[in-house]
């Protein structure tokens, strides 16, 4: 389908191996996070937003009637052919990253040390402020439990649900970058508990010198694995650190260059052109053609994606990158994944072209088989990563426009150009196989499954 065709409404969508099962227009909010629940009969999306636009700074809620700052929805999916929103709850003021409640993570009481077992808890950010803990057992009646403030930029958080540790991504007072980690034990969420700071050294209280990039976000193996993985830089300058769970947690707790440093095993940096958003683990992958090999049959892998951020193709290509980390204080890049530009003259369709952000579970209908992308103006992507060294794309989906579907726009000669397109922006996956895409330009939620011979590498009927 030409670039032309794609911008008229109603248009159907572009597609190969997916296809749409429903979809939610989100009362046409620009969507970040989607969390994906399993609650007793039901499946419920959480999805958290980013703050307003310039023209519509908080949209109306035709569930109320009264205009409202973009905050989280919360979404039944139990049947993902009719999906039914049930509420949207309110976020921070603001437009942009500045407002709303972008991200969030859901918890059973049940699976908490220290929660209540009838509740089901809800941990999102409010805008650059704080962090906000809901009991959502009833996802259209959610019920504030307590509110983690003087958090500023917050950002892309992680929870363990069966120990309760929490790493925040916060700016701590003082501190000299605008985003690094708060670790807290919210086992009991009405009495969270702060464990510590922790960053690059270079970026505590008192230290001089040149400022390290700033965090992204972590995702945590638990006590099991007893490793966090964390992504710096976003488009620019990534690193991924590699850390000691055990010795980030119950080491010493001052910010000082030589504390910071203790907890790290290694980290890699990565290209000035590229940054890293969403370091994905996936230890312990067999590999078919080292089956034979006397050594190094499973491999460690991180799959590492950077989010682009300038429209229209003004940066280097953000994409994924695979690191091999068997040898963890010697990791090396082994593979990459980009959408060709040329499939779909995707620099000329308006709005960010490049990789944002994979999927983050890691439940077994797909962690270690197939991994989602989100691409923005090139959708959702679908690779069949089962072999980390030559990861291969099976399938895609690129939402049609909508009549909400907001503008992108570059400025040229003292003047916006301004182009309407598909902002891919997150993407997660449930137990059932499902695939859940949210559009950063207002699009709403779509719901996809895989067909054809997608649907095979995953192994499923």
């Amino acid at each position: 389908m030409s670039y032309a065709q794609q911008q008229v409404i109603g248009a159907p969508p572009e597609a190969l191996n997916m296809k749409l099962v429903g979809t939610s227009d989100l009362q046409a909010r620009s969507a970040y996070q989607p969390t994906i629940h399993h609650q007793g009969e039901r499946w419920i999306a959480y999805i958290g937003h980013h703050g307003g636009s310039d023209e519509i700074p908080a949209p109306v809620n035709p569930q109320t009637g009264k205009a409202e700052p973009n905050g989280t929805s919360m979404v039944d999916v139990t049947d993902p052919s009719q999906p039914k929103y049930l509420r949207h709850l309110p976020g921070q003021e603001g437009k942009y990253e500045r407002g709303g409640a972008q991200m969030v993570r859901i918890c059973d009481g049940k699976a908490l040390p220290k929660g209540d077992r009838n509740a089901v808890y809800m941990l999102r950010t409010f805008g650059g402020e704080a962090h906000e803990i809901w009991n959502v057992a009833d996802p259209a009646n959610p019920v504030l439990i307590t509110r983690i403030a003087g958090l500023k930029d917050t950002h892309k958080s992680w929870w363990e649900c069966d120990t309760g540790i929490a790493f925040l991504v916060s700016g701590a007072p003082d501190w000299r970058t605008r985003r690094m980690t708060q670790v807290y034990d919210l086992a009991d969420p009405a009495h969270p508990q702060k464990i510590r700071d922790f960053g690059l050294p270079g970026q505590e209280p008192g230290s001089t010198g040149a400022v390290p990039t700033e965090l992204h976000g972590p995702i945590s193996t638990g006590p099991s694995g007893n490793r966090v993985y964390f992504g710096y830089g976003t488009n620019k300058g990534g690193i991924l650190q590699i850390v000691d769970r055990d010795k980030l947690l119950n080491g010493p707790k001052e910010p000082t260059a030589d504390n910071l440093r203790l907890p790290e095993i290694a980290r890699l940096p990565m290209s000035a052109f590229n940054g890293a958003h969403t370091t994905f683990p996936m230890p312990g992958m067999p590999i078919a053609e080292f089956a034979r090999d006397k050594d190094g049959k499973t491999r460690d892998i991180v799959m590492i994606v950077d989010e682009a951020i300038l429209n229209e193709c003004n940066e280097p290509r953000q994409m994924v990158w695979f690191a091999d980390v068997t040898i963890e204080n010697r990791p090396m890049m082994i593979s990459s994944y980009t959408v060709p530009e040329a499939s779909g003259t995707f620099c000329e369709r308006g709005g960010r072209f490049g990789a944002h952000s994979s999927n983050e579970s890691m439940a077994p209908v797909f962690y270690k088989k197939m991994a989602f992308i989100a691409f923005f103006n090139a959708g959702v992507r679908a690779l069949d990563i089962r072999d980390p060294y030559h990861p291969r794309e099976v399938g895609y989906f690129i939402p049609a426009i909508t009549a909400a579907t907001d503008k992108r726009c570059v400025r040229i000669d003292g003047k916006d150009r301004c182009k309407v397109a598909i902002q891919t922006n997150n993407v997660e996956t449930d137990e059932r196989g499902y695939i859940y895409i949210v559009d950063r330009a207002n699009t709403g939620l779509h719901i996809l499954e895989l067909t054809g011979p997608a649907r095979s590498v995953a192994g499923l009927p």
